[in-house]
């Protein structure tokens, strides 16, 4: 069995940015359109009018202050409320590979490697563009990888979960180094006129190259340990599906997007997550107060300061759980690579650190590393 590092990481990050003044005046004029088309049930009482939103309702509920996306100009269309994108043929690279594999061509440069050096690559996000042909197949060849591909999606969990098979594979001895890529395309399942909701995601892209320690360069990351977790709730869900046309669903139907029950996520996945980590340190013999760094899921500012609080009995400064939400926005599966990507320069050899990440499923996956 071999020691297993992660080498290096890399990030995609989109070309436009949508700040919270310029969302909720796009959403603002959105509720009024729709108000004013329904008028008469509104005054009927039959209807409830919709409700502005405000930047600071956001930043209170979230941290979020920006968001990065593939396409602007379609969100902020107060009669569209969605990306547009334009559909490309068959023989041409799909706008998610071509995230992946800019995100993957990164961690390759910053490794100093080559897709020769490759021999698996695992496709983790919360959504696919497609069924099949695999995402990951696609972004393993335009690579130019010489070995196998898949996609594997638990939400915003997809990372570390996609992290623990790399690392098992590299253990045993069936890949010399295997490459996790998530890109996130939220902006395509968020219910952007939802007031409740409207804010929370962005668009990113993020890859992680896994191979045999004694293989790895000066620098890497050992992986001490995973461990993965997942019991199934309803609080985050999204129905679309293959079987939406059979059952002649509306694509706008609201369920057909992302939908949760904040409060009881917020109750519910906070102690599990916490507890997760708390457990995985205690199996390693490793005390929460001597971690370095952790990497969480970037999903709500909140969240965060009640997981570290918990795990360390105080408050965590932003040294030790660094958030990047504020600038990125929920990018589900991407969040903490996204902070293990920008917030690790500074470890010294010898220091531990731990990659968390929770959401729909539940499902909760840590990686705890220590830096060589």
């Amino acid at each position: 069995m071999h020691r297993v590092a992660i080498s290096s990481t890399g990030l995609f990050t989109p070309p436009q940015t949508i700040t919270n003044a310029e969302l909720v005046a796009a959403f603002n004029q959105y509720v009024d359109l729709e108000n004013a088309k329904h008028a008469d049930e509104i005054a009927a009482g039959t209807r409830t009018a919709l409700t502005y939103s405000n930047e600071e309702f956001i930043v209170k509920a979230s941290g979020i202050k920006a968001r990065y996306v593939m396409d602007k100009d379609g969100v902020l269309d107060p009669t569209r409320m969605r990306p547009k994108f334009t559909a490309r043929p068959d023989d041409a690279l799909s706008l998610m590979a071509e995230v992946g594999v800019k995100a993957c061509q990164d961690a390759l440069d910053k490794a100093g490697m080559t897709a020769a050096d490759v021999d698996g690559l695992i496709c983790a996000a919360a959504n696919m563009q497609r069924a099949y042909p695999a995402m990951g197949v696609e972004i393993q060849t335009a690579l130019g990888i010489n070995g196998w591909g898949f996609d594997m999606n638990v939400a915003c969990s997809s990372a570390t979960f996609g992290l623990e098979l790399a690392v098992n594979a590299v253990r045993s001895g069936t890949a010399r180094a295997v490459l996790v890529v998530n890109p996130e395309i939220t902006s395509a399942h968020l219910a952007w006129m939802d007031r409740d909701c409207h804010f929370i995601f962005g668009d990113v892209g993020t890859a992680i190259l896994v191979q045999r320690l004694d293989l790895a360069p000066a620098g890497s990351y050992e992986v001490l340990g995973t461990k993965l977790f997942s019991t199934f709730s309803n609080n985050i869900r999204n129905n679309a599906g293959f079987m939406s046309r059979a059952e002649d669903r509306n694509p706008e139907d609201r369920d057909q997007l992302f939908r949760q029950e904040g409060r009881k996520v917020f109750k519910e996945v906070c102690p599990l997550a916490a507890e997760h980590i708390t457990t995985h340190l205690t199996e390693l013999d490793l005390d929460p107060a001597k971690v370095r760094r952790f990497w969480l899921h970037q999903a709500n500012l909140s969240m965060n300061q009640f997981i570290s609080r918990k795990v360390l009995g105080r408050d965590a400064t932003d040294d030790e759980a660094p958030v990047i939400l504020d600038e990125f926005a929920n990018t589900a599966s991407a969040g903490s690579i996204i902070a293990f990507h920008r917030h690790r320069a500074d470890i010294q050899s010898g220091e531990v650190g731990v990659i968390c990440s929770f959401g729909a499923g539940y499902s909760i996956g840590s990686v705890i590393v220590r830096k060589q």
